[in-house]
């Protein structure tokens, strides 16, 4: 499925995988400098409008695309600035938070199964159904029993939609604990980020290493053909968003969507 600029940031299926050995501030790979880089995207964001045309036109597939990451990996600015340019008909994006009392009262992928989008769309995940591998784990919200069983559930969902038309592209935005902490800071200096802030992301980020572990073992247990994990170094947000530009284009382009035929005979017609 992927070309050569998404290789080097896949995960292979069934082999051991270590974020250590992902620099999340690397840069190689980019077209050129941070300046030369957005103007890369811009030019990729005019590749990916056209694509999202030909799905929503042809309407018997959808894109999945699942973001997670640190708190202030960049979830919601990578949402902004790859899918700036799409039509926003046919772009679905759901952000997950802590579950109600009714979707505590059902299975775990309840909720996430009444959000895959449609065929003929492009859906965001912004957090999952992997926050309860990976909160549910640090957290110890549930026995290890239940959680290290989900890894299975999850492949099966996951399968279930591949098998139904949607492709899932899973993204782990990879950022270092020196830029986490200085994108917090900014969110407490700046007026405008303020609202952003929790006391808890603080909590959170005294267990970095619990969460590099369940990350790490869950990205291991689910990358799979039909539902692969990209680990994205987003130190640079710029290089991020290049990076996951070119993973969304190019998995269109592997999908192929095509412009249905007209369903009635329009030789001869005229419009007058």
């Amino acid at each position: 499925m992927s070309g050569p600029d998404c290789d080097r940031f896949a995960v292979a299926p069934g082999l051991p995988f270590s974020l250590a050995d992902r620099d999340p501030g690397d840069t190689k790979g980019a077209p050129g400098d941070k300046k030369a880089t957005r103007q890369a995207v811009s030019g990729l964001l005019e590749e990916l409008a056209p694509l999202q045309e030909r799905l929503y036109a042809e309407s018997r597939r959808a894109l999945l695309v699942v973001l997670q990451a640190m708190d202030a990996g960049g979830k919601d600015g990578t949402v902004k600035h790859v899918f700036t340019g799409v039509n926003p008909q046919g772009v679905r994006v759901t952000s997950f938070k802590q579950p109600t009392r009714e979707e505590l009262a059902h299975d775990f992928l309840w909720r996430i199964h009444a959000a895959v989008p449609p065929h003929g769309f492009i859906g965001i995940f912004n957090r999952s159904h992997y926050e309860d591998v990976l909160v549910a784990r640090v957290h110890q919200l549930v026995d290890e029993s239940v959680w290290r069983g989900r890894y299975r559930h999850i492949n099966h969902f996951e399968a279930l939609l591949a098998d139904a038309g949607v492709r899932v592209v899973k993204l782990f935005l990879h950022i270092s604990p020196d830029e986490q902490a200085e994108r917090l800071r900014k969110r407490l200096d700046d007026p405008m980020k303020r609202w952003k802030f929790r006391l808890g992301d603080l909590a959170d980020r005294e267990r970095w290493d619990d969460y590099t572990a369940a990350y790490e073992e869950a990205i291991a247990h689910t990358s799979t053909e039909h539902a692969p994990w990209y680990v994205v170094p987003a130190d640079r947000k710029w290089f991020r968003d290049w990076a996951v530009s070119r993973i969304v284009i190019e998995t269109l382009e592997d999908m192929d969507p095509r412009f249905p035929e007209p369903t009635e005979d329009l030789d001869g017609i005229t419009v007058t």
